[in-house]
């Protein structure tokens, strides 16, 4: 599993994070930690479009963790 932490960023630089991890790790999933709803929304539409599978766990506050599963 690949980890991205991306918090206090703004964006775009949260979605060019996760996509390069995406790019470099194609079979892993990858869990990208966020402070930012905009970014978790970007996030997950970029994912949705690459045809993961995305999960969405609340850590605390505005904090949260995206679970992004490669297509089979």
């Amino acid at each position: 599993m690949v980890e991205v932490d991306v918090k206090g960023l703004s964006c775009p630089i949260p979605v060019v994070k996760t996509k390069q991890a995406m790019e470099n790790n194609p079979k892993d999933t990858i869990t990208v930690i966020l402070d930012s709803n905009v970014s978790r929304e970007n996030i997950s539409r970029l994912a949705e479009s690459k045809k993961y599978s995305v999960k969405v766990e609340q850590i605390s506050g505005e904090e949260s963790k995206l679970i992004l599963t490669p297509p089979a």
